[in-house]
């Protein structure tokens, strides 16, 4: 978990900075000459280094010491949300090590400033031990070293797998893994496209509770519900569709927002998710993967025979936007027998707890695989993305998604849609397969047919059976040229299907 939350914290930092991430991760025992050096757990060194745009030296103590510090308040999509994950991890190896982190950035490249500190609990905020500054190298980008307590023999599969699954679903990303007894794993950058950063929104009325409504209300400058109500704190309301909302939930337009008793604050609430006409919220906060990065990453780590993606058009739960992205794998060189799922919410792999996800219950519940003309050891896997402002996750592990009918809706649509491409590849290969099958027959009997027919019609003129084969050949190689095409572009039919791509929704 440390691994994950401080690389996910250096992804975030070059993607919304717009640089293409370069992320190298390290984990070396602490001590290794100690007499207990071979069991575990044992104190590790963690590593993770970056190349995104570095943090202000004057806010480094509070962005790594203090819990409930970061940059993630705002709306929009992001791998996490309260900027939490990354001082849980310091605190835990201060917990379990009592070592200070050592956090070393640069904004500009000139210099580079060193931190070591250990965070006080009690009083949440960061306890300095040592500050210097260095040359810069020409270098921007953070580097945080945590000592902290861990099992690396029981953890290693699933720091693996992690890997491996971000360099799918980020192939724009140049990843370096190096574990405790030195092998070196590379997930090296296959495109330069990068994702559309996310843009900041308002909350949407639907998506609003009564805690959301207070905070809103101590912070506004208006001096009325009506002027509330606009387009500085919700997002899609004008002026027209604050005066009906105000009339539908029986509120006084003219009243302050700081004058509403708690009574009237819920029954805003209650008509705020209830109230019909408000528009429904844009995609603008989104920052799906896209079509073309995640199939660089399919054919970049999983070496396919037939994959195919689908982008879902935005939708929304409960007032919060999301998007889903289905990708489907077949055959290659990677993929086992049977179905294999890979799931992703916000481009995090969540690789805990697969049954209890809606993916899982699609997939195995009410998906008709027959329908589709796909064998159940049929070497296949299913690639699900959500992208929202708010996952709807069941727990506060975070490793798998509700089964709220929106989601579950347009993950079943994206995948039969990618079903349906399958099929029709599956159905070319099976031509393509009778042609060869053909063709060997007929390369085998024709030329003792020819020759038999010769000598029974007592003819010294040779049958032209030869342009039969060469028309044949010629046949079996077309129908392999389609589905060659077809197994790059994705149809359903005769017809290619144009992707929809963000940027027309936004």
């Amino acid at each position: 978990m440390a691994v994950r939350e401080l690389v996910e914290n250096s992804l975030d930092a070059a993607e919304l900075a717009g640089i293409l991430p370069d992320v190298y991760v390290r984990i070396v025992a602490n001590d290794p000459s100690a007499e207990n050096a071979s069991q575990e757990p044992k104190a590790y060194r963690v590593t993770v280094a970056d190349n995104g745009p570095g943090v202000d030296p004057h806010h480094v103590p509070r962005a790594f010491g203090k819990v409930f510090y970061g940059s993630k308040y705002v709306l929009r999509q992001s791998r996490g949300m309260f900027g939490m994950g990354g001082t849980m991890a310091i605190l835990y190896g201060q917990i379990t090590t009592n070592k200070p982190v050592k956090i070393t950035t640069s904004t500009d490249g000139k210099s580079r400033h060193i931190f070591e500190m250990l965070i006080d609990i009690s009083e949440n905020k960061p306890v300095i031990l040592r500050k210097d500054t260095e040359e810069g190298a020409g270098k921007t980008g953070t580097r945080v070293d945590v000592i902290l307590e861990g099992d690396f023999t029981r953890a290693a599969q699933k720091i693996n797998e992690y890997f491996k699954q971000t360099a799918l679903v980020g192939s724009y990303a140049n990843l370096t893994f190096v574990d405790p007894i030195g092998r070196i794993t590379t997930y090296e950058r296959a495109t330069e496209s990068m994702p559309l950063a996310p843009k900041e929104t308002l909350p949407h009325p639907h998506g609003v509770d009564v805690e959301a409504l207070k905070r809103m209300i101590k912070i506004t400058e208006e001096k009325n519900m009506e002027k509330f109500m606009g387009n500085k704190h919700f997002h899609r309301v004008g002026e027209t569709n604050a005066r009906k909302f105000l009339q539908f939930a029986g509120i006084d337009g003219k009243i302050a927002p700081e004058k509403l008793s708690n009574e009237q604050i819920v029954k805003v609430v209650d008509a705020l998710q209830r109230y019909p006409e408000f528009l429904p919220p844009d995609a603008s906060c989104l920052s799906p993967v896209g079509e073309q990065i995640l199939t660089t990453g399919i054919i970049k780590e999983l070496q396919p025979e037939f994959s195919t993606v689908v982008l879902r058009p935005p939708s929304s739960y409960s007032g919060f936007p999301f998007l889903i992205e289905v990708g489907l794998v077949y055959g290659g060189k990677v993929l086992e027998p049977g179905r294999k799922l890979f799931r992703f919410a916000n481009r995090i792999p969540l690789l805990y707890d697969e049954s209890s996800d809606v993916s899982f219950k699609v997939l195995n519940e009410e998906i008709d695989w027959r329908r589709y003309h796909v064998p159940d050891e049929a070497p296949v896997a299913v690639i699900t993305h959500i992208c929202s402002t708010k996952v709807p996750y069941k727990t506060v592990g975070k490793e798998y998604i509700a089964d709220r009918p929106e989601i579950e809706a347009e993950i079943k649509n994206g995948v039969r849609e990618s079903l349906r491409r399958l099929s029709v590849f599956l159905s070319k290969k099976g031509n393509m397969e009778a042609s060869q099958r053909k063709m060997s027959i007929y390369g085998k009997y024709l030329p003792l047919i020819a020759q038999f027919s010769t000598e029974l019609a007592e003819k010294k003129r040779e049958p032209r059976y030869k342009q039969l084969l060469k028309e044949e050949q010629e046949e079996a190689d077309e129908i392999k040229q389609e589905m060659d095409e077809r197994a790059q572009k994705g149809v359903e039919g005769e017809k290619v299907i144009e992707q929809t791509t963000i940027e027309d929704y936004r």
